[in-house]
């Protein structure tokens, strides 16, 4: 039927093309009177003025221009600006639409076109006015869609002229040969779809997919529509289901409108391929339409309470909102007769956004007023609030149809200088049609977007997020958390899913850069694109040693990666620990604050410069993770007396007291309590008290075992103490040498350490100190925090064995 009524419009059109431009007595040509009938259903108070003089500039200049379909030329602008009038655009798009083949067609100029409409009617036809053959070649129209796109960044407008210019020509593709009927349909398919999913515009999306598919695979559309006249023929039973509905909405109070809405050809299509044989009620969906939100929660209670819910179907696009400004409830349930409906819930205002976009906000970059008032005012209105705007107000407002996807697109477009690239690099970014939403913990570089929000492609990785977080300066990525737990940068991120990213601090030695592996990995063109022009640009490098992003295939689905990250002291609350905050990207590398740290983002880290070994003269790897021989090299432990279940102890008097002071008192090496840690004792072989952080293992060990706790406490003013720390980071040369020399300027002397060798690109520090004063090491752990490539520290608990 929608095919009869638009074949009957453009007869019209083209009756009243010919009749000139004639003007009727409200001063309307009679070609347009259709155009302004149905816009001032939209917009009753509309100033029809602008579309009447858009009218006879374009019914001149197209004069004696004939399509070939036979009709006079100015039938496809009419068509285009019917098709916009339509989906409730405002006057100043319908005038650019009147008018957006003049300039490329005729001998009307833009600054003809300014001078007469203004600067916004000028930007719209400019927008879609394609490059000519003769400058551009073979790359004329992928540079036309370039700079179409561009446009689109600052007025959408600009698209949605082009989206319906696009459907009204396929319309009438018929007449022109078949190759050049499958090439402008590939891209239609490939570009314009995406596109009109993106921007939300559902009405001229479906028909731009049949039209696509009739035009590309013939066979299966011709026994597509062989099933739907099929089902046709028949009595649906949607009909008698949705007059259930109807009554028991009724009888709960809860005005709604129901309608049965027929799905259009490729989706009966795709649900065939996806189900097999489908059942008479898979033809059409139910639309159930009220006028607030609430009575959307409303009515899917009444049908999950009266009927029996299809749980697996039920999507709440309400609460989550798709990123194309798309609203709705999806359900779907089975009556008494087990007949399976599926039912979308939505508002009148969701509605219309629903069929046509962004073309529903009306002027999406100023607050309706003047012409947007009544009907008109009601869609702007809508149009605000799903932007999140205020509607009514008179003020400029963030724009609505810049989202994360135009934004990346448009970023990564002035990368990508051959037309090819960009061609081939568009098609695969409109080719999915998902996007999901990370957060990034850290505040990241002075020149990344502010906001933890992080919009990205669905599919995409780490790798992907650091290039779109940081730009150029993620070649220095060197590791990622995915929701507290280590990450492979490979990992595929999901919607909703916290990232932290770890960069390499620009001072140290050697370019720092990717490997060819991250490519494997990168989902979007950003990301491909700054990647392969590093490689190119450092192509020895790269060849000498490599870096990569890749861990072992131990990492989970799930984000993890191989062991827990351990947690941080002061998130598990042990007495005497600092807290560290969320590590944060700097541009000097990688920072963990504590809560008394200065704010992330105050200033880049200062260069640590050429820093001496230990005393032995190791820690000076090589490689991208620490060398074999200071992994293997560790400092000399000093000895120490076996203890108590094998924990070991100090030799050193304790500052601990008993109520006996003549009691031999011993701090535990397993957890090495400092002043002010909760402790306990134990009396070990040789009546000598051990003492333990309360935490510590081994003192619910000796309490289950029945074992007596014996009473101790800190001396009045005991300041020195000895403490092992544990150093989580990411393996690089030197790093070893920046810690001890972190340490021992805090005062504090290392008796022993070692060093794990590297595991998943990831190297563990254990060190054991001397600290002259305790109330010095919540200091010594933040500066030790600090240290390039150290995303923790937390003091150390041996386990306990039980043996």
């Amino acid at each position: 039927m929608s095919s009869v009524r638009n074949l009957r419009n453009l007869r019209k059109l083209s009756r009243a093309a010919l009749l000139g431009h004639a003007p009727r007595r409200d001063g309307l040509p009679d070609a347009i009177e259709h155009v302004a009938k149905v816009h001032r259903a939209h917009y009753p108070r509309a100033d029809l003025g602008a579309l009447r003089r858009a009218y006879v500039l374009a019914e001149s200049s197209h004069r004696g221009q004939m399509r070939k379909s036979g009709e006079p030329y100015i039938t496809h602008p009419l068509a285009v600006t019917l098709l916009l009038a339509q989906l409730g655009a405002e006057t100043t798009t319908l005038t650019a639409s009147l008018l957006h083949d003049t300039v490329e067609d005729t001998e009307v100029t833009l600054e003809q076109v300014r001078r007469e409409f203004g600067d916004e009617v000028s930007y719209l036809v400019d927008g879609v006015t394609k490059l000519e053959k003769v400058d551009y070649g073979a790359a004329a129209e992928p540079e036309t869609f370039r700079k179409m796109l561009v446009a689109t960044g600052n007025d959408v407008r600009v698209m949605s002229i082009k989206l319906a210019d696009r459907l009204h020509n396929m319309r009438t593709l018929g007449v022109m040969r078949p190759e050049k009927q499958a090439r402008i349909a590939k891209v239609t398919r490939d570009v314009l779809i995406p596109l009109a999913e993106r921007l939300g515009v559902q009405a001229l999306k479906s028909e731009l997919e049949d039209l696509v598919f009739a035009i590309l695979h013939p066979e299966e559309h011709a026994r597509t529509r062989e099933m739907i006249q099929e089902h046709a023929r028949r009595t649906d039973p949607l009909t008698e289901i949705a007059a259930s509905v109807r009554r028991v909405l009724r009888e709960a109070g809860i005005a709604a409108q129901v309608l049965i809405r027929p799905r259009h050809t490729v989706s009966v299509h795709r649900l065939h391929m996806k189900r097999g044989e489908l059942s008479a009620c898979d033809f059409g969906r139910l639309l159930i339409l009220v006028e607030d939100d609430a009575d959307c929660y409303g009515v899917l209670g009444e049908l999950h309470t009266c009927f029996t819910p299809v749980i697996s179907e039920f999507k709440d696009f309400i609460a989550v909102p798709k990123f194309n400004l798309y609203q709705s409830l999806h359900t779907a349930f089975a009556d008494g007769n087990g007949r399976v409906a599926e039912v979308l819930v939505r508002t009148r205002r969701m509605h219309r956004v629903a069929e046509a976009g962004v073309i529903a906000l009306g002027n999406p970059y100023v607050a309706p007023q003047g012409e947007q008032e009544g009907a008109g005012g009601d869609a702007a209105s809508a149009g605000a609030e799903a932007a999140g705007g205020v509607p009514g107000t008179a003020t400029e407002r963030t724009d609505p149809t810049r989202p994360g996807w135009l934004s990346r697109l448009l970023e990564w477009q002035s990368h990508a200088t051959d037309t090819d690239t960009f061609w081939a690099e568009l098609r695969d970014e409109l080719s999915q049609d998902r996007e999901i939403t990370v957060y990034c913990a850290s505040p990241g570089l002075a020149s990344a977007p502010s906001g933890g929000a992080l919009p990205l492609p669905a599919g995409a990785s780490c790798v992907d997020a650091a290039y779109a977080r940081y730009g150029e300066a993620a070649h220095r990525c060197i590791g990622a958390r995915v929701n507290g737990r280590l990450a492979a940068l490979s990992t595929v991120l999901r919607d909703g899913d916290a990232l932290q990213l770890f960069l390499e601090p620009t001072a140290t030695a050697g370019p720092s850069g990717p490997s060819p592996e991250w490519l494997e990995h990168a989902r979007t063109p950003a990301a491909r694109i700054a990647i392969r022009h590093w490689l190119a640009s450092h192509p020895a490098d790269t060849a000498a040693e490599p870096r990569t992003a890749e861990t072992p295939e131990t990492a989970g689905t799930d984000g993890g990666a191989g062991e827990p990250v351990p947690e941080p002291v002061g998130a598990r609350g042990g007495p005497g620990a600092p807290g560290p905050g969320p590590c944060t990207a700097e541009p000097g590398g990688v920072l963990c604050p504590t809560a008394e740290a200065p704010a992330a983002g105050t200033g880049a880290l200062p260069d640590p410069g050429p820093a001496p070994g230990p005393a032995n003269g190791t820690g000076t790897g090589t490689g991208t993770a620490l060398g074999a021989d200071e992994a293997a090299a560790p400092l000399p432990e000093s000895p120490e007396p076996e203890s108590d279940s094998g924990t070991g102890t100090e030799t050193e008097a304790a500052p601990v007291v008993t109520d006996h002071p003549d009691t031999v008192v011993r701090l535990a090496r397993c957890c090495t309590p400092v002043p002010r840690d909760a402790v306990t004792g134990f009396t070990v072989r040789g009546g000598a008290v051990t003492v333990h952080r309360d935490n510590c293992q081994a003192v619910a060990r000796m309490r289950s075992a029945g074992r007596r706790a014996v009473p101790v406490r800190w001396e009045q003013g005991a300041a020195g103490c000895r403490v092992t720390l544990r150093a989580e980071a990411f393996g690089r040369p030197r790093l070893l040498a920046d810690l001890t020399e972190t340490i021992a300027s805090q005062g504090a002397a290392v008796v022993s350490a070692d060093v794990e060798p590297p595991r998943e690109q990831r190297v563990r520090h254990t060190y054991t100190l001397q600290l002259p004063d305790a109330t010095g090491l919540p200091a010594l752990m933040r500066a030790m925090r600090r240290v390039p490539g150290v995303y923790d520290v937390t003091r150390a608990v041996r386990p306990v064995t039980t043996g």
